[in-house]
C-alpha cells in the first residue's frame, strides 16, 4: 500500500484508483505470427469474426 491511498476528497470519501493513460488500450486486436497461435486464440479470432460480421448485419 502506497503513501497516497489513504487520502481523502473534500466529502471525505476515498479517491478511485485511475488508469493512466499509457496502459489503456482502444479494444482493437492485436495481430501476430500464425506459428505462434493456438486453439484458443483461433477460437478467439472466430469469435471476433462472428461479432463484426453481427454488428454488419444489424447495421444494414
Amino acid at each position: 500500500m502506497g503513501r497516497d491511498e489513504h487520502r481523502t476528497n473534500r466529502r471525505g470519501r476515498p479517491r478511485l484508483a485511475q488508469t493512466p493513460k499509457y496502459a489503456k488500450t482502444d479494444g482493437e486486436d492485436v495481430e501476430f505470427s500464425e506459428e505462434f497461435a493456438d486453439p484458443d486464440d483461433k477460437e478467439a479470432q472466430a469469435r471476433s469474426r462472428a461479432a463484426e460480421n453481427r454488428v454488419k448485419n444489424r447495421k444494414s
